[in-house]
């Protein structure tokens, strides 16, 4: 299946859409000023170990402290594979010790990034693992007999003096002995980089900072299956070309500068199906839909039929909805980047068969998606439990904020609720103050209100703290808002 990924660049972030038979399937965002973290590498300092957690934080230079947990320490990786028990964190850092690190996780919410003491540098081909003398093999890599040899390739090639290891990528399949080669140098260089700076610089520090967006395009996106690179910036065009030229030279005529009259976007409906990414309802074909909820704990996926009546009887029309909703739902959870625990509720099936093929349908479907995912099946109360990694924040995280009308509630109190909120702050400032008039500035919706169905309210209250209250309309006012002036 033949796919393009369009880069949209401005001077103020950096925009790619990959496109799958003209649907955007995903969308990455990069802005100038909030890089992600993902892949960096620091000379951190540890600020405080928490025996009762056993994790520390660990500061490297960033605006929240880093967290690391005893697992992602390297030397309880090498005793667990040993099978030797995992030594406490207080025995292996103290407060003041410096760490090399890297950030495996970008900060989310109020935390604080998630680093690991356990160093990978991604390359093309390979991922450079320092400090891990062992060579892996991609798990999308599916042919036993092809990992096998990809394993006896890499590891042939490997200079004698190398101690540490490699995991090959699936874009190795295809791959020269002589680009594994260059590669496993690129990739050495870098760490030899890193060391030296090591040597330079006090802690916090950064060593390494990862790719730019465009790059990585060229590094983690790029397969076979890509039949263009299509860039609307000439300035980033020929920095990728020289980038392509050195370290992936198969890609190198793919990549094109956009030079049609309309925005690159606006060609695959780009900027569209990213409003429609931010909304909670997603319409399927048939007439069903899907209403998508994001928590900080988890995500919720509700299945619903809408108008679908096309099947031959009920069971057929929730057994098509579902199949429906299962392919829909994996694209949702590229396009929107949802990761962590994601709860699907599809409709109720009797049937155990069609509850089989719409999880293999979702399975096929989910298939396609770079990020790792782990489906359960269904539960006993007939729901699907699922976990998708996450590394960076959400779509909606990323461009949208907590609203501030409601405090992120997702809901505001009507105008009735103010209006009786309003006349007790009247009683009460009338208890406090003797002014000759109290005046409410307040939204349309809750003065309209107060003139009509509550204005018999309005003039008991007025009529029992004796003073006249007259009513004005604030354009600028949320339904919540409003003020009491005292005249």
């Amino acid at each position: 299946m033949h796919e393009d990924i369009l880069i949209n660049v401005t001077p103020f972030e950096t925009r790619v859409a990959l496109v799958e038979q003209g649907a955007v399937q995903e969308i990455h965002i990069e802005r100038s000023i909030q890089r992600g973290y993902v892949g960096n590498v620091y000379l951190g300092k540890v600020a405080r170990v928490l025996p009762g957690m056993q994790s520390a934080f660990i500061d490297i230079g960033l605006e929240r402290a880093a967290f690391i947990h005893v697992a992602d320490l390297r030397q309880n990786r090498t005793e667990r594979n040993q099978g030797s028990a995992t030594t406490p964190i207080e025995k292996l850092l103290f407060e003041g010790q410096s760490l090399l690190v890297q950030v495996i996780k970008d900060p989310l919410g109020t935390k604080g990034a998630r680093v690991s003491t356990q160093i990978s540098i991604a390359g093309r081909m390979l991922v450079y693992l320092p400090f891990d003398p062992h060579i892996g093999v991609s798990q999308r890599i599916g042919s036993d007999a092809d990992r096998i040899e990809l394993r006896e390739r890499v590891s042939r090639l490997m200079p004698k003096d190398e101690k540490g290891g490699f995991i090959v990528r699936t874009q190795a399949e295809c791959a020269t002995d002589e680009e594994i080669s260059a590669d496993q140098q690129y990739l050495r260089t870098l760490w030899t980089r890193i060391q030296e700076r090591i040597r330079e610089q006090g802690a916090p520090s950064v060593l390494y900072t990862d790719l730019s967006l465009a790059q990585r395009v060229l590094r983690d996106m790029v397969t076979p299956n890509t039949q263009s690179i299509i860039v609307d910036s000439r300035t980033v065009v020929q920095e990728m070309k020289e980038w392509a030229q050195i370290y992936t030279p198969s890609v190198l005529e793919r990549i094109s500068h956009h030079k049609g009259s309309r925005a690159l976007f606006d060609t695959a409906h780009v900027d569209e199906e990213i409003n429609r990414a931010l909304s909670r309802r997603v319409d399927l074909k048939s007439g069903g839909y899907l209403i998508i909820d994001q928590t900080e704990a988890l995500t919720t996926v509700d299945v619903n039929t809408g108008g679908f009546v096309g099947g031959r009887n009920f069971d057929d029309t929730i057994f098509k909805t579902n199949l429906e909703a299962a392919i829909a739902l994996a694209r949702q959870l590229r396009l929107r980047n949802l990761g962590g625990i994601i709860i699907l509720d599809f409709i109720d099936m009797d049937d155990p068969a069609h509850r089989e093929s719409v999880l293999q349908e979702l399975q096929k479907a989910l298939a396609k998606d770079r990020t790792r995912v782990t489906i359960n099946g269904f539960s006993q109360l007939g729901l699907v439990e699922m976990t998708r990694k996450r590394t960076r924040d959400s779509l909606a995280h990323q461009l949208c904020e907590p609203c501030p009308t409601c405090q992120s509630r997702g809901s505001v109190r009507t105008a009735r609720t103010v209006c009786y909120e309003i006349l007790r702050e009247v009683l009460r400032e009338a208890k406090q103050f003797n002014p000759k008039e109290f005046r409410i500035l307040a939204a349309q919706e809750v003065v309209d209100l107060f003139l009509e169905e509550e204005s018999q309210h309005l003039a008991v209250a007025g009529d029992f703290i004796g003073k006249p209250i007259s009513l004005e309309v604030d354009p600028h006012y949320s339904q919540e808002q409003y003020d009491i002036i005292l005249l």
